[in-house]
């Protein structure tokens, strides 16, 4: 392979070109082009030679050589059959040359190459003998490059699947490269540490350990002289990062503390001793040595748990530790690395087994809250500026936001380890504490101190969750208090937030409602709008969970919501009116018709001015956000009648019906509008189900027309919700309403198939999303006329059009359908109501399972192909599991026709994308599991046979041919 390093040196000269080009600043054009040329270079097999001159060459740059050995490992990894068998060991040999000339760096080339050797010597499996050949060939003086060498090889091998060997081969390889030198490794990587002091504190060498525990058992590291190597390094500053996750990975292997108990008996007193580091860090203000530190006892307590469990004396000195972490941290950089130990000891000593743990540790849970508590602050600005808390720096300041809430996860733990009462009790103190203080000097302009009081709040925001609505003790004294916080605009949000997050307690104790719901009232006229967000949210759940006792206020509320709707931006005109929209559904049912009219009506008042208005996407979206409006109405307000009955819902909804129609009609290339229209008439069909009846024919009117004229997926979405409720055989639903509502979906769907005839699929991945989640449903609910109806054909062309899509959303979409349909082809029926009540297992009839047999028998080569192929070249990762299910139904329906079109499907792939009897072996292997009926595995057969393809060719190849998608036709 080397000797022909110089004859492919005139070769690379356009690779370096393209590799500068990539790397310029010139038109993108030719920066497309280059990367085309370059995917192109690395997938063939001149690539070889090529990148050997390259990495041979003294004249290339750094940048040049690592792309280079970056495209070897590619080649190796992948592409190791374009080059014979017996030239194998050329490869061999060149490699170890090349890792000779770079052992020294630069790193990141010598990295590769290690790889490249690792990944060899995983296929090469006649090489016997590879850490000696590793070993001799480098010598002593490389000392680094086998280390990195060694570390590399196990992660490697465990990742063993892109390789090209089956799972006996790569089970035989694991245990020659790995198991069998186990002992040797150690004891090599033992002679190399006692070799020189430099050697002893070497990061690379507990880099490599840790690699390697995944084979050597932790005891027997910690049994050897390794064991004094990793705890000094932990006083080296170069090896101190690297000594960490080496011990932290023995932790790792110590999980099953019984089998590991004489290991865990000789770490722990050498963990503790190291406690006073946590002061070092503190004092010498060094995050790295807080985090590693933190890590050193957190992870120790992680692997232990239960341990500290069963013997929380014992091991009270490494809670202790963890607390201590935490309370010094200032930073609050290191701290996050302990909230999983503290979840994960709370799950433990809260079981019964464990109470003496829980008695015994409770007050450092107890400390604990002081601790979080504490850390809750906003930081004190050192120039005085209120206005900017982090001096300037947003990403900090949305790290600590999000800090904050995990600390209050830690919190709610504490809740549970030493009661609700305790954690709110140590709030409740901090806010008096506070209040006795610095109450007395609180103006309208100036709060002193007031992050000591915003923390207690935050703190009685997060454990919400965890108080019960009947509590008793605590909060009676501190909703007094919340309303009566100084007007501080981040006092005043805190304070709002915590009335909205204890609503159900307010609903339970009614004497203080008035208080809180005027305090929430009052932020709405507040300068900061962060404050009137948080008074539309503490609004908002005020409304729905004290519902009952505001039914009685109706009129109150609604001048409130008159006078503050149009002040506020949309999500809180949502928020406020989910709020008033829950007190309207309490209303006696005699009073919702009018009720309804007295807040929807000035809602449709200000649609008809603004929409006579519109001038932009702006004016649009206004009008879409009062439109919600009245759908969150619709949603909420769902009176019990009579089937018998007219609901006055459903009679205020008839009254809208016009207004909505209009504007549908008038704004029919509005996405914005119309898919508020579209969800209102949806969720009138969902709240008030066979009561909508009456209206179904104008309502279906209206969803075909607007179909046809604007060509959006939302009149789908709004006609989907027809299907469900109005389906054969739903409560209160006649049966000629039933078959009504499929011939409204028979003509919806051609209207479809009339809008994928002119267009192809990539210009509307939307309406196809909504339309093959409309059939499934259809397929669901009407599954003989779905499946044995005129449409059935054209549906299935239209998914198979689809499947060129790259989207991930209609794609799933598409193939949900697909399973479904399959599905019916099987004695399984996917829905149970073919056969009468008490009847066994759902069996599919036969004319249906042979309705999905011929549709198969026309369509199965072309289905066959799309999916394969997807999962090859176009799909997205999240549509393999689905994209398989549909293949394994149809090997279920049709197995030898099934293998056929596979077959046929990969004689149509691109010559050379194919390794040698790739094709065949696969084929072998499914005709093996159709004989044996075992159906199953060829799931795992083709998901491997498409990934290996899959990374091959990560993109698709130019000259795909007869693979390419045909046009969707439709002639109806």
């Amino acid at each position: 392979m080397a000797s022909t390093a110089n004859g492919a040196q005139s070769a690379f000269g356009p690779v370096l070109s393209w590799l500068a080009m990539m790397q310029g600043s010139g038109p993108r054009e030719e920066k497309t082009k280059a990367h085309e040329n370059l995917e192109q270079f690395q997938k063939s097999t001149e690539a070889w030679n090529t990148t050997h001159a390259i990495l041979q060459s003294p004249e290339a740059s750094a940048e040049s050589k690592l792309f280079a050995a970056t495209t070897l490992k590619g080649k190796i990894t992948y592409d190791l059959d374009q080059i014979p068998k017996n030239a194998h060991e050329s490869l061999q040999a060149s490699l170890l040359s090349l890792l000779q000339t770079y052992a020294s760096g630069p790193r990141p080339i010598r990295t590769q190459l290690c790889v490249c050797l690792s990944n060899l010597a995983v296929q090469m499996t006649e090489w016997k003998d590879v850490l000696q050949t590793v070993g001799s060939s480098l010598g002593n003086q490389n000392g680094d490059c086998v280390l990195e060498f060694l570390r590399i090889l196990p992660e490697e091998v465990i990742e063993g699947r892109k390789v090209n060997l089956t799972e006996e081969e790569l089970v035989t390889r694991t245990k020659e490269l790995l198991e069998d030198n186990s002992s040797q490794v150690l004891q090599l990587l033992i002679n190399y540490s006692e070799s020189s002091e430099s050697a002893a504190a070497n990061p690379h060498l507990f880099e490599c350990i840790s690699s390697w525990l995944r084979e050597i058992p932790a005891a027997d590291v910690v049994a050897s002289p390794l064991m004094n190597k990793i705890i000094s390094a932990l006083n080296n500053e170069a090896s101190f990062d690297a000594a960490v996750d080496c011990i932290c990975t023995i932790y790792r292997d110590t999980r099953d503390v019984d089998e590991s108990l004489d290991v865990i008996k000789t770490i722990y007193p050498r963990i503790i001793a190291m406690r006073s580091k946590i002061l070092e860090a503190a004092e010498t203000e060094d995050s790295d040595l807080m985090k590693g530190v933190s890590r050193i006892f957190a992870e120790a307590g992680e692997a232990w748990v239960v341990l500290i469990a069963r013997l929380p004396d014992d091991f009270r000195g490494l809670v202790e530790a963890v607390l201590e972490c935490c309370m010094r941290d200032q930073d609050r950089d290191a701290i996050s690395l302990t909230f999983n130990f503290w979840y994960e000891l709370k799950q433990y000593i809260t079981l019964e087994k464990y109470m003496r743990a829980r008695a015994s540790l409770a007050d450092l849970f107890s400390k604990l809250v002081d601790v979080m508590i504490k850390h809750l602050e906003f930081p004190t600005p050192e120039n005085g500026n209120e206005a900017d808390l982090f001096d300037g720096d947003r990403e900090q300041e949305d790290k600590f936001r999000e800090f904050r809430h995990a600390m209050g996860d830690v919190l709610k733990d504490c809740c549970e380890v030493i009661s609700v009462t305790e954690c709110l009790r140590k709030s409740y103190a901090l806010i008096q504490q506070w209040a006795s203080a610095y109450a007395f000097q609180a103006s309208a302009d100036h709060v002193p101190h007031w992050q000591q009081l915003e923390a207690p709040l935050f703190s009685l925001r997060a454990m919400g969750r965890m108080v019960s609505p009947e509590e008793d003790s605590i909060l009676p004294q501190v909703m007094p208090l919340i309303v009566r916080i100084p007007d501080h605009d981040k006092l005043k949000f805190q304070a709002t937030m915590v009335i909205g997050r204890y609503t159900e307690w307010t609903a339970q104790h009614p004497e203080t409602l008035e208080s809180q719901l005027n305090y929430v009232i009052s932020g709405f006229n507040h300068r900061s709008p962060e404050v009137i967000q948080a008074s539309a949210l503490a609004f908002k759940f005020l409304g729905t969970d004290c519902q009952k006792l505001l039914g009685s206020h109706l009129l109150q509320l609604h001048q409130f919501y008159e006078g503050v709707l149009d002040k506020l931006k949309a999500s809180s005109q949502e928020e406020i009116t989910e709020g008033v929209a829950a007190v309207v559904a309490v209303q006696p049912t005699d009073k919702i018709y009018e009720s309804m009219k007295m807040f929807c009506t000035p809602i449709l008042a200000r649609i008809k001015i603004l929409a006579d208005q519109i001038k932009n996407e702006a004016g649009q979206k206004a009008v879409a956000d009062y439109l919600q409006l009245i759908t969150i109405f619709v949603q909420w307000v769902q009176p019990y009648v009579g089937p018998d009955k007219e609901n006055p819902a459903v009679k205020y909804c008839q009254e809208i019906l016009p207004v909505f129609a209009t504007l549908a009609a008038s704004f029919s290339q509005s996405p914005p509008i119309l898919e508020r229209v579209c969800r209102c008439w949806r969720y009138m069909v969902i709240s008030y189900r066979a009561a909508m009846a009456p209206l179904l024919p104008t309502l279906a009117n209206h969803l075909a027309q607007g179909f046809k004229a604007s060509r959006q997926g939302c009149f789908l979405w709004a006609t989907d919700a027809i299907i469900r409720e109005f389906s054969e055989g739903a409560e209160f639903v006649d049966q000629t309403i039933s078959g009504s509502v499929f011939d409204f979906f028979e003509a919806q769907a051609i209207a479809f198939f009339q809008i994928l005839n002119e267009l192809p699929p990539t210009e509307v991945p939307d309406v196809i999303e909504d339309f093959f989640r409309l059939v499934t449903d259809a397929v669901r609910f009407y599954p003989q006329k779905c499946i044995m109806s005129q449409i059935a054909r054209p549906t299935l062309e239209a998914a198979l059009a689809a499947l060129t899509l790259q989207q991930v959303d209609p794609l799933i979409a598409t193939l949900h359908y697909l399973r479904d349909l399959l599905t019916f082809g099987t004695d399984e029926s996917p829905v149970s109501h073919f056969d009468a009540p008490n009847a066994g297992t759902s069996k599919t009839p036969a004319e249906i399972q042979l309705a999905v047999k011929h549709l198969l028998s026309s369509q199965g080569a072309i289905l066959t192909q799309r999916i394969l192929t997807g999962m090859m070249f176009s799909f997205p990762e999240d549509c393999f599991p689905d994209a398989s299910a549909v293949l394994m139904t149809l090997f279920h329906i049709l197995p030898q026709e099934s293998a056929m079109w596979t077959r046929t499907t990969l004689e149509m792939l691109p010559t050379g994308s194919l390794k040698q009897g790739e094709s065949d072996r696969l084929m072998h292997g499914i005709s093996e599991k159709i004989q044996k009926d075992d159906l199953r595995k060829i799931r795992v057969l083709l998901q491997d046979f498409t990934n290996s393809y899959r990374r091959r060719n990560v993109a698709p190849r130019e000259g795909l041919g007869r693979l390419e998608a045909t046009r969707f036709r439709f002639s109806g």
